[in-house]
């Protein structure tokens, strides 16, 4: 590590658990995000000014001026430009050692799990039912971990499924067929800050499971930003899943 990299993660280098050897293993690490949104603005931005090495985000969509009420890494200026496009400028600015690669594009099943085998890490930024569980089946099947976090209203959730592990719970397992396309932000709005907050934490979620520091998995954080209050589930893998069990069962 060299010594301007030695500065400028400095505060972090000194935490116990993280030091020089944390801090490589984040410079040397890959993270997809799934999404450039309320919570992929954050969590992206915080992934980069971190030192993780290399990012690939992945959005189909453009910035819409109904999108800067809480999608903090684009302005005014970034109206009608991709997403992926504005946040790689912005993390640019913010961190330019950082390697960024942009999909501007809708990835199907398959494309999806090719570019997750090259992760260390995936992360759901995604606003609908639907993409979440096929991010998550894509993950599944690449062995990768997945950091998932969703946010509605005054409320978020946040889990991490360490799919490196053949006890780890699938999004299957915790959702089942449950949700649809109006669980939405577009439909039922969403408090600014809110995405903040869990994008954070889900920032915080993928630094420690980079450096190989406890994380959420096998528990569901659920947080009430309107009584500020957090609660949390135990999360066990389904048995009887359709989605997971077939990848746990016996050779």
């Amino acid at each position: 590590m060299e010594d301007e990299q030695l500065l400028r993660y400095s505060r972090q280098i000194m935490l116990p658990g993280v030091g020089v050897e944390g801090q490589q293993a984040l410079l040397q690490a890959h993270a997809v995000i799934m999404g450039l949104g309320g919570l992929g603005s954050p969590l992206a931005a915080y992934l980069a000014a971190a030192g993780v090495g290399r990012l690939t985000l992945v959005d189909p969509d453009h910035v819409e001026v109904t999108n800067l009420q809480r999608q903090i890494l684009h302005t005014d200026a970034d109206i009608g430009r991709d997403k992926v496009a504005s946040a790689a400028a912005r993390i640019a600015a913010m961190n330019p050692a950082c390697r960024v690669e942009t999909r501007a594009e809708h990835l199907d099943a398959d494309a999806m799990r090719q570019l997750f085998a090259t992760a260390d890490v995936v992360l759901d930024g995604t606003d609908n039912f639907a993409a979440r569980g096929t991010i998550s089946r894509a993950a599944l099947e690449a062995s990768t971990p997945l950091v998932s976090g969703a946010v509605i209203r005054f409320e978020g959730q946040l889990t991490t499924f360490d799919y490196r592990s053949p006890d780890a719970a699938c999004y299957h397992c915790l959702y089942g067929e449950g949700g649809g396309d109006e669980d939405t932000c577009a439909a039922n709005g969403v408090l600014a800050s809110l995405p903040g907050v869990v994008g954070s934490l889900q920032a915080t979620e993928a630094l420690k499971l980079l450096m190989g520091l406890p994380t959420l998995s096998g528990r569901l954080l659920i947080l009430d930003g309107l009584a500020m209050q957090f609660r949390e589930i135990r999360l066990r893998r389904d048995p009887a899943c359709p989605v997971c069990s077939p990848h746990h069962a016996p050779a």
